[in-house]
């Protein structure tokens, strides 16, 4: 399962299969979220 985010109404979306609409609002523009950014100072 990959977990995208819809760009409408901003729900979070799992897609299984290759079927690419929001189930909420129906809409076609996903997003996928990205990890948080990690700062690593150097020494």
């Amino acid at each position: 399962m990959v977990k995208y985010k819809c760009f409408e109404c901003n729900k979070k979306v799992e897609l299984t299969g290759r079927r690419v609409r929001c189930p909420y609002c129906g809409s076609k523009i996903l997003f996928k979220q990205r990890a948080a950014v990690t700062k690593v100072k150097a020494i």
